[in-house]
């Protein structure tokens, strides 16, 4: 790498994520966020710059909920902000992003640079989010990555999930799974359910085509589908759609350093 190194952090619910930047070349990087975050970030850190040789980062911008739980950054900066610059450094295309984390679901209108115009964010209840479709898997006797991986029924009558309190949508799911409804279809229904309230809600920021899905759930490409069925719009993603934010965040750390 060059001289001149620096890093995004995105202090996650579930998982911290660490961007290293050099101008040229973006490394990717990320741990579960464990019951200490502040220590997981930062042996994530001194593992990563152990493993390139590398010095302590010029500047390094924190991001994400646990970013003020971060005492080796040089700034901290809203997760809107570094969501936003770094799904357009992934997919430029894309002036709509859609993020949905492990504990919230955001919709963010960029312009042609990443910067914000407008978003709308869901972070008052799990609805919709990566914790949401862990406790709907855990109800269908399945972790996260399986309920990814199966394939999808088609959601009928006999086959939906209204409610969007986890909470009792949990009791929903358990009731079909007790009358013998195939998982299959209750995880259409779950995607059906899902793809509604985010994209009632991005309705909010006039979205346009193509949106930039991001965030862990992206990896969910059944639920991508059906967003874009509910939106009308086409859904892009990125092999490395998790790092969004500390991408974003790297992005605005190069830019510190190299105007000073």
């Amino acid at each position: 790498m060059n001289q001149i190194l620096v890093a995004g952090i995105d202090a996650g619910s579930s998982a911290i994520k660490l961007s290293l930047y050099d101008g040229r070349q973006m490394e990717n990087i990320s741990c579960p966020s464990g019951w200490n975050p502040k220590e997981q970030a930062a042996n994530l850190l001194a593992a990563a710059l152990g493993a390139q040789n590398a010095d302590t980062p010029a500047y390094i911008v924190g991001t994400g909920y646990g970013r003020s739980n971060l005492p080796f950054v040089t700034k901290a900066m809203t997760e809107i902000t570094c969501h936003a610059r770094g799904a357009s450094y992934l997919l430029p295309a894309a002036k709509t992003v859609l993020d949905i984390g492990g504990q919230d679901a955001k919709a963010i209108r960029t312009d042609d640079s990443g910067k914000v115009l407008d978003f709308v964010m869901n972070d008052k209840c799990a609805a919709g989010t990566g914790r949401f479709l862990q406790v709907m898997a855990n109800a269908l006797g399945l972790d996260v990555a399986e309920i990814g991986q199966l394939e999808v029924g088609a959601p009928n009558q006999e086959c939906t999930i209204n409610a969007m309190c986890t909470v009792f949508a949990e009791s929903e799911v358990i009731g079909l799974v007790n009358r013998g409804v195939p998982r299959e279809a209750i995880i259409g229904a779950l995607y059906t359910s899902i793809a509604k309230r985010v994209a009632a809600m991005a309705a909010g920021i006039q979205p346009t085509s193509p949106v930039a899905f991001t965030g862990g759930v992206a990896r969910n490409q059944a639920l991508g589908r059906e967003l874009a069925d509910r939106l009308g719009l086409t859904v892009i993603t990125h092999e490395q759609a998790i790092f969004a934010g500390s991408i974003g965040a790297a992005l605005y750390a190069w830019d510190a350093v190299r105007t000073k």
